[in-house]
């Protein structure tokens, strides 16, 4: 480890210094307030907390006071709204009305689209299934989603 017998003896029996007893004294209240907040409160807000309890800690230690007794917030994702129901446009029947059970193939098929965040951007990834063979027809995948008539489907 590239330090002495001497030094690390030394080390035992000098006990803590007072960074790590104030240390010690802290973490279990940035624990208490972080369990508080449901692992949301990064260092500003426990540091503000701490202000109001008139304790003064620097968001460096107690980002590695966090580190330490492994407490990681959770970060809330942004919201992306998908569906826009407020719309002029025709909607089509329902006219499985939720009867997915099918005999023949191609018969009936089924689409849906989905999201997909890239670190380019959102994707728009458009699938048709033919509903008794489960298998996928065709599928289409653009930056937009096309509005109109003659959207290509990739087979």
């Amino acid at each position: 480890m590239g330090v002495s017998k001497s030094a690390y003896y030394g080390w035992l029996r000098r006990g803590s210094t007072a960074c790590e007893k104030a240390d010690a004294e802290r973490t279990p209240t940035i624990q208490a307030i972080f369990a508080k907040s449901r692992a949301t409160y990064g260092t500003r807000r426990i540091r503000h907390s701490l202000l109001k309890q008139n304790l003064s800690v620097g968001r460096r230690r107690i980002g590695r006071l966090m580190r330490e007794a492994d407490l990681l917030c959770r970060t809330k994702r942004k919201f992306k709204a998908t569906t826009n129901s407020k719309h002029g446009l025709p909607v089509a029947d329902n006219l499985l009305d939720r009867q997915f059970t099918v005999q023949k193939p191609n018969q009936v098929y089924a689409g849906d689209i989905t999201y997909i965040h890239t670190r380019e951007g959102w994707l728009y990834l458009a699938v048709v299934i033919d509903l008794y063979s489960r298998q996928v027809v065709g599928w289409s995948m653009a930056e937009h989603i096309p509005t109109g008539h003659k959207c290509g489907l990739n087979s």
